[in-house]
């Protein structure tokens, strides 16, 4: 696994746990956030990684803060998983 797959596999699995605790599908999400299904689909399964813009419209989207998106990074290595 890649350092770029470690990463988007942790949040995808992050933004799926917000995604359900809140009770969305993906196309809901999708919507509320601006974004092509197939975008949220994508990141929820490690495939790619929001830029900063997505990051605001899915805390948004979520009606959650920024952090509670990215927390799971705060339990992680980081030096493990982002290269130098």
């Amino acid at each position: 696994m890649t350092r770029s797959s470690a990463v988007a596999e942790l949040f995808g699995a992050r933004l799926r746990e917000l995604r359900h605790a809140a009770g969305l599908t993906q196309e809901t999400l999708a919507d509320r956030a601006g974004l092509p299904h197939t975008h949220v689909s994508a990141m929820e399964r490690g495939i790619k990684l929001p830029n900063l813009l997505t990051l605001l419209r899915l805390a948004v989207a979520l009606d959650c803060k920024v952090a509670k998106l990215v927390r799971v990074f705060d339990e992680t290595k980081l030096s493990s998983i982002v290269s130098k």
